[in-house]
C-alpha cells in the first residue's frame, strides 16, 4: 500500500513541476508526467546524453541516476 502511495505522490508532484512551470491545465500536466514516469529508463538515458553533451555514458554510472525507487 504504502508503495504504491509512493509512486502517486511522485507522479503527482511531478504533474505539478510541470503544470506551474509551463501553464498548462491540469490533465495535460498529468498526461506528460505519466509519460515521463513509465518510461523512466528512457528519461534518465535522455537526460545524461544531453547533461553530458552526447558523450558517451557508461552503464555502470547510468545506473546510478535512478528517478525512482523500484
Amino acid at each position: 500500500m504504502t508503495r504504491d502511495t509512493n509512486r502517486l505522490s511522485r507522479l503527482m508532484h511531478i504533474s505539478w513541476d510541470i503544470q506551474k512551470q509551463r501553464h498548462n491545465t491540469r490533465s495535460k500536466a498529468l498526461t506528460q508526467a505519466w509519460a515521463i514516469f513509465s518510461n523512466e529508463d528512457i528519461t534518465v538515458h535522455y537526460l545524461t546524453r544531453k547533461l553530458n553533451h552526447h558523450k558517451q555514458v557508461s552503464k555502470q554510472i547510468e545506473g546510478q541516476f535512478a528517478l525512482f525507487n523500484k
